[in-house]
């Protein structure tokens, strides 16, 4: 296996680290969604339309957020938070991983006095420039929206006399992709390892591949039931069936990818061939998605073939 230090060397090689770099500016948006506040029960919420689902539970200690939206929509999201139950004091935040429209929050929870939780991959990314060559953006450090608290694998704490479980997803959506599982409930916070009407991102310059997806996307499925209910990153609430479904498109297109490949295939090849054309009706375009996929593979082709 490639070591963390060796993987981290040759993402910042095939995708490069930023240095002194501004973001561009941003292209004119439609006017933000409203925030909306879905009950998910025993003082669980779920706060979509700022930039990325955030779920909430109140207890006596104050709350217990997961993620937190995009910056534009930070202090709207407190204002909402204040008003909950114990919303007077946000105890803990988790991040699900460091996507700006999952961490916009951070600066605003670490200056209330919040502990921040993530694993110590995604403090790692939100401490250094990242140009992000797929999205053609560059992202400047953010020391002020690290996390205080960072794990490697798995852990549980309580929270409003209840236990809150949370563990890795290994190099899925990106190298520090977590889920919070709040048994009590049973509703289990994914970030963007679940994805919603269309194909997942592979963030492939930050460790994200399908074949981490793949298998992240069997973790949940593992840790759920039937009447489990999945907060994906973005789009409403999911079912152990619905990533089933993920799952089983990555697996498939995971090795088919693979197979074109070898053949000597680029991205664009690959597409043209319709490597993906039985899922786009559900999933939408591929053209992201196996562009990004390919470079993940190329990322693991010794891992591909056997080797490690």
């Amino acid at each position: 296996m490639r070591s963390i230090a060796g993987r981290r060397d040759f993402l910042i090689a095939t995708c490069g680290v930023a240095a002194g770099l501004s973001l561009p500016g941003l292209s004119a948006a439609a006017a933000p969604a409203q925030l909306t506040v879905e009950p998910l029960g025993d003082g669980l919420v779920v706060i979509s339309g700022g930039g990325a689902n955030v779920v909430a539970l109140s207890g006596a200690e104050g709350l217990l957020v997961v993620d937190g939206g995009s910056a534009e929509r930070s202090p709207e999201l407190l204002k909402l938070l204040a008003g909950l139950p114990s919303g007077h004091h946000i105890h803990t935040v988790f991040n699900t991983h460091w996507h700006w429209d999952h961490t916009g929050s951070n600066e605003l929870f670490r200056k209330a006095g919040a502990t921040l939780m993530a694993h110590e991959n995604t403090r790692l990314w939100l401490g250094t420039p990242v140009w992000e060559a797929w999205q053609e953006r560059r992202y400047p450090a953010r020391p002020k929206a690290q996390p205080t608290e960072t794990f490697y694998k798995s852990g549980k704490l309580s929270f409003a006399g209840q236990p809150i479980e949370y563990g890795y997803l290994p190099q899925a959506h990106t190298d520090g992709d977590i889920y919070v599982y709040f048994r009590k409930q049973n509703v289990l916070v994914a970030g963007d390892v679940v994805s919603v009407g269309s194909y997942p991102i592979l963030d492939y310059c930050t460790g994200g591949w399908i074949g981490g997806m793949v298998d992240a996307t069997q973790k949940l499925i593992d840790l759920s039931d039937d009447k489990t209910r999945i907060v994906p990153g973005n789009g409403p609430v999911q079912t152990r069936a619905d990533v089933a479904g993920e799952h089983e498109m990555l697996a498939a297109l995971k090795e088919d990818l693979w197979q074109l490949m070898r053949k000597g295939m680029g991205a664009d090849d690959i597409i043209a061939a319709g490597a993906t054309s039985k899922y786009d009706a559900k999933w939408g375009n591929p053209k992201l998605f196996v562009a990004n996929a390919y470079m993940g593979l190329y990322g693991h082709v010794r891992e591909m073939r056997g080797v490690v």
